[in-house]
């Protein structure tokens, strides 16, 4: 069923999860039960300090500040000094340069709208998440995918890069970034690049698009999104981040107060204390990578190939097959991923088998793959 947006030029798409569902059927029937490997979402304990913090954070009477305290603020800064090597503008200044958002998918989703775009295209990469296509549908405009700088911005309102990237754990190289920050500065289109898997680099190390090597000296045009929910299995908190441009960031958090979106206190604490730990991020980082290590082996044990996936929480397989019969193949197993056709026609030839299943799971489906 589809659904279309008054002033919409452009139906919602369908939710492609559930035509997994046959799939999913077939999985259940395995007599060790289902390995679901298809969606991304956290399995692991949320790490104690969280708990913690919001805890004794619990007494909120009041709203909270969309703007995040001044804590918060000032933890997120020291984190993507530290972690990524990017210094924002004063996070406390009158134009923040970083502010909470309820996780990072609400903001992917609104971000075209919260900006005040309209009348114009949304470049998305050739495979992506969907929702960025969703928040552009969402705010009546066209999408367009590619992976380069187009010749001309001819309609061009807003720019989404990711990376790493959903599914496939692609990594875009310094050059790769530094032509879409030039490009989006010569003809004033933002650029806002979906970071929630950064810190999650295996074969290479992801670069933020706020860092100097890429930006320069200032964030002008660029937003960078950051999320807790992977690095601090954490995804139930919904505490992400927004920073960059301060011009940009404001015109953002000046909207977001209008409509109520609101990070709740006690989750604002909690991300303050996680923001302010890396031992708990690097532990969790550790759990992925052995998980990884076991998976990629048995995938390429089973003959299957393994394209992309230099970092992240997906390896992004391929049996030169279309993915729904790679999607069938593997459900016999008891096993289930995600299609790659969910992320667009280029990835009609593969599918995401996400890290995210506890150890056991993985076990299980390594020792499936083997026969």
């Amino acid at each position: 069923m589809t659904t279309r947006f008054p002033g919409a030029p452009r139906v919602l798409p369908d939710f492609p999860w559930d035509a997994l569902e046959p799939a999913r059927e077939r999985a259940a029937q395995h007599p060790g039960g289902v390995v679901d490997l298809s969606i991304g979402t956290p399995v692991d304990d949320t790490p104690a300090l969280l708990g913690q913090a919001l805890a004794a954070a619990g007494n909120a009477p009041g709203y909270p500040a969309a703007l995040g305290t001044a804590a918060l603020r000032t933890a997120a800064a020291g984190w993507l000094s530290r972690r990524l090597g990017v210094t924002v503008a004063d996070p406390l200044g009158a134009d923040p340069s970083v502010i909470p958002t309820v996780g990072s998918k609400e903001l992917v989703a609104l971000l075209p709208t919260l900006l005040g775009l309209s009348g114009g295209t949304v470049l998305i990469p050739s495979v992506a998440y969907p929702t960025y296509e969703v928040g552009a549908v969402v705010a009546g405009l066209d999408v367009r995918r590619t992976d380069v700088p187009p010749a001309d911005a001819d309609g061009v309102v807003l720019v989404w890069l990711n990376s790493p990237g959903n599914p496939h754990g692609r990594v875009m190289d310094d050059d790769e970034l530094r032509a879409w920050v030039d490009w989006g500065r010569t003809h004033g289109v933002p650029i806002a690049s979906d970071e929630c898997y950064v810190t999650l680099g295996w074969d290479v190390e992801p670069r933020s698009l706020l860092h100097p090597a890429v930006a320069g000296n200032d964030h002008a045009g660029l937003l960078a999104v950051h999320s807790l929910s992977k690095q601090s299995s954490a995804a139930g908190y919904r505490g992400g981040l927004l920073s960059g441009d301060p011009a940009l960031v404001r015109r953002v958090w000046e909207v977001r107060r209008h409509l109520g979106l609101l990070v709740p206190t006690p989750v604002q604490a909690a991300m303050t204390a996680a923001l302010a730990d890396d031992a708990h991020v690097d532990a969790q980082r550790e759990r992925y990578r052995a998980r990884r290590d076991r998976l990629a082996a048995a995938v390429r044990g089973a003959g299957l190939r393994i394209d992309h996936s230099a970092a992240g929480l997906y390896l992004w397989v391929t049996r030169d097959e279309d993915c729904w019969a790679t999607i069938d193949w593997l459900a016999g197993l008891g096993i289930v991923a995600a299609p790659g056709a969910f992320y667009g026609p280029s990835g009609e030839r593969h599918v995401r088998m996400a890290l995210t299943a506890t150890d056991e799971r993985i076990d299980t489906a390594v020792a499936r793959l083997a026969g």
